[in-house]
């Protein structure tokens, strides 16, 4: 210990050095890092005088990086500067020895540095009994806690045994305690010997009984990590045993099973049968067949969503907002699903509607579902039932026959990983029937809320519940679905695009999607509204947007290879530029050229793929009255054809025509685009005007569609498809079509736009026809008569 140096009889000024994040003691010598302006010229200015003394405070907040007064304690310690070096520019290391605590009187100047006029605390030392137990309890209490340290200083220990002043004594242990300054800096106020005594004796006491438990749980860590590692090994070299005598080491795969049994939440009768398997196995050679059978039907047990159910997300504005992002358009069915998440709201036990979306490809089906899923919150996964044949497709194999599989709705609940996913039943109009059972009607079970909570698959033999499940299906036709499952669904019907549609969908969904995919940007490849336009009306086609997609895809792969190839590529896509990419178009907006000649006239047709011109050919040639018929027609066209020659007979004198007009002709009426089979009554309109142009020698309007069925009495019935039909019309550049009376509801589902560009002709009689269809001005004689006209409908 360095002999004490009496203090001054009154106050000293004493510069003031202020410390972030340590107190200094008494008696403590420590080093501290001195890099801040004010404190670096304190330092510099005591250089030259030999060990000069400074005063010591703690700061309040140790985030203060140019402290006040105010921001420092009041009591701190006047320390000498034992030792000072100098590390870098403006930047020491400063050793500082404790000599007293001390007190600021009042502060005078912060510049250069701080300084103060200080009043150094005299202490007087205290020897009684009640101080010496306490020193001697904390030198014991410090001695133990240097034990259970896990880094023991023992030169500090050395100097705690030599340290006879109790209040030096406490000052040095706290000296070397690691806790917090504030905790400290109170110690160092404490200025009663006995009070300090205590209160260091305490902090020692929590830290040893601290630091001896985390002792113990270190070595308990130890201790069991050793142990596994013992095990470990110790299987490892079991397992090796067992691979040498050939064993297997079923019994581990066994209770791996069970482990993932119990995390499964079966319900009763399935682990019932899981464990029965499980019994099973134990007595069975890892080998055998049977064995792997079994563990595969545990496995598929295991594997199931039991109790995994997603929640739903039921909020209406958001539902909106993601089917509105996702799709252009399609506002009934939008609609129909925002309803379902409005009632489910309102009543959360509701079963799930079975919703069947029936349009021509490409309208956006399947991609509808998945929006439905995003929307909803819910899983998604689908079941392909397109040219399935089998009925076990739907309730799983028997596992009595080798390579038996789960069917495909328990397939789709494994992937989809929840209980209530959205399951889309893709292509549910292309079922068929053979002499392995009818899978439609294996579908009635899944599809009738009243049983599809109990369906039992014939693998796993225990009920799956799938009241839960949001099913969805898709088809291209109704007609061709079963009628028991088409009593069991919601039928929501697509019929296609308009022209504006298409037009929004590609701008807005298709381009973006097809930049990303081709690692374009827009500064690389910007598609004009000239360019869409230019794809849908001269390269597709169609009802949906499939084919526009495609070509969107073929004009960005050009540019993608031009980019590939070294060129900086900044195109602006317009006709021109689709043009030298795509080709020459290979559709014309108009028709008018397919009519140039009397004996042709343009139906209408519905098709899977949406509505469809259909042109009716017919000529005349020497024979004895025949009619001969082309264009693979079916039955139904057949009849209808003949209807219309019989009413042309039997109305051949208001035609103009001699009564004998069969007697030295054949009639040939043909149906172009001989591959595709064609039948349906609602071409019998368009029959009986390309009949009457050719007997007439009247030109049929170019611009007229027509679509009806008709009978031997001149009615004209309803038909089905009126807004594909009206679409197709659209499409091709029809300014008029024809379309049965009874068929005027109909025309409330057909799109605002294309009812502005298309005139609408209701007609119940044929009587009502050949004036609106035929060009009288195009006759080999004289003037025509006066048009007669058929008002639009309201």
């Amino acid at each position: 210990m360095t002999a004490s140096i009496p203090p001054p009889a009154g106050p000293e000024v004493l510069p003031i050095l202020p410390l972030r994040n340590s107190v200094l003691f008494p008696a403590s010598v420590v080093p501290v890092n001195v890099g801040r302006a004010r404190s670096v010229r304190l330092i510099e200015e005591s250089f030259g005088r030999d060990r000069p003394l400074i005063g010591v405070v703690a700061q309040k907040e140790s985030d203060t990086e140019d402290p006040e007064f105010e921001d420092v304690h009041a009591l701190g310690t006047v320390a000498r500067v034992l030792k000072v070096i100098r590390l870098s520019s403006g930047n020491y290391s400063v050793v500082l020895q404790g000599v007293s605590r001390m007190r600021v009187v009042e502060p005078i100047t912060r510049n250069p540095f701080m300084r103060a006029r200080l009043e150094r605390i005299h202490e007087t030392p205290v020897r009684d009994t009640e101080t010496d137990a306490l020193a001697t309890a904390l030198r014991e209490a410090a001695r133990r806690l240097r034990e259970v340290l896990p880094q023991q200083n023992r030169e500090a220990g050395a100097a705690l045994e030599n340290i006879h002043d109790a209040g030096a004594l406490a000052d040095a242990v706290t000296s070397d305690l690691g806790i917090p300054t504030s905790a400290k800096q109170q110690i160092l106020e404490i200025l009663d010997v006995r009070d300090r005594l205590r209160r260091v004796l305490e902090i020692v006491s929590r830290q040893a009984q601290v630091h001896k438990v985390k002792k113990e749980i270190s070595t308990m860590v130890q201790e069991e990590m050793s142990r596994s590692q013992r095990e470990f090994l110790l299987r490892q070299q079991m397992k090796t045993i067992r691979k040498e005598l050939g064993e297997a080491d079923d019994d581990d795969e066994i209770e791996t099973l069970r482990e993932r049994l119990a995390r499964a939440e079966l319900p009763i009768d399935a682990d019932k049968a899981a464990r029965k398997q499980l019994q099973r196995m134990r007595a069975m050679s890892p080998h055998g067949a049977e064995y792997q059978v079994c563990r595969n039907y545990v496995e598929w047990l295991a594997d199931l969503p039991w109790g995994k159910v997603t929640a739903d997300r039921l909020d209406v504005n958001e539902a909106k907002r993601v089917l509105d992002e996702d799709h252009h358009g399609l506002d009934k069915i939008k609609r129909r699903i925002v309803e379902y998440i409005a009632v489910r709201r309102l009543k959360s036990d509701i079963r799930g509607p079975i919703l069947c979306f029936v349009g021509p490809p490409g309208v956006g089906k399947t991609s509808l579902a998945k929006s439905i899923a995003r929307a909803t919150g819910r899983n998604f996964c689908r079941v392909a039932l397109g040219g399935v044949q089998d009925e076990a497709e739907i309730r799983g194999h028997r596992r009595t026959y080798v390579g038996a599989y789960p069917g495909r709705f328990v397939v789709g609940m494994k992937q989809a990983g929840s209980r209530n996913p959205v399951m889309l039943l893709d292509e549910i109009d292309k079922l068929a029937t053979d002499g392995r059972g009818d899978p439609g009607a294996a579908l009635l079970e899944v599809l009738d809320p009243e049983q599809n909570n109990t369906f039992t698959d014939h693998y796993l033999e225990v009920a799956l519940d799938l009241s839960g499940v949001l099913f969805i299906a898709t088809a291209n036709r109704k007609d061709t679905i079963p009628r028991p499952l088409l009593d069991r669904m919601e039928l929501i019907e697509l019929a296609g695009y308009t022209r504006d549609e298409k037009h929004h969908i590609a701008m807005d969904f298709l381009v973006p999607k097809q930049l990303r995919e081709h690692g374009l940007t827009p500064d690389r490849l910007d598609f004009s509204g000239e360019a869409i336009d230019a794809m849908i009306d001269g390269y597709t086609r169609e009802a949906g947007v499939r084919n526009l997609e495609q070509k969107v895809a073929s004009v960005c792969r050009s540019v993608a290879v031009r980019l590939a190839e070294g060129e900086d590529v900044r195109q602006l896509s317009d006709a021109a530029h689709v043009r030298e990419v795509l080709g020459a178009p290979r559709f014309e907006r108009s028709v008018a050229e397919k009519l140039s000649s009397p004996g042709v006239a343009t139906g209408l047709s519905w098709t899977p793929a949406g509505g469809e011109l259909m042109f009716v050919e017919a000529q005349q040639m020497p024979g004895t009255g025949q009619l001969h018929l082309t264009g693979k027609v079916g039955d139904v066209m057949k009849e209808s054809i003949a209807a219309a020659f019989s009413y042309i007979r039997v109305r051949s004198s208001d035609l103009g025509l001699p009564n004998d007009f069969l007697s030295k002709m054949d009639i040939h009426v043909h149906l172009p685009n001989a591959a595709m089979p064609k039948d349906g009554p609602s071409g019998g309109i368009a029959v009986f005007v390309a009949l009457s142009s050719m007997l007439t020698k009247l030109k049929v309007r170019p611009d007229v569609g027509m679509t009806g069925e008709i009978t031997l009495r001149g009615h004209v019935l309803p038909v089905t498809g009126i807004k594909e039909k009206c679409l197709a019309a659209h499409r091709a550049g029809l300014k008029h079509i024809l379309v049965p009376k009874r068929n005027e509801p109909d025309l409330d589902d057909v799109p605002n736009e294309v009812k502005k560009d298309l005139e609408v002709h209701l007609i119940s009689k044929m009587d009502e026809v050949l004036p609106l269809v035929l060009d009288l001005d195009s006759g080999p004689a004289g003037p025509a008569p006066e048009r007669v006209s058929q008002p639009p409908p309201s």
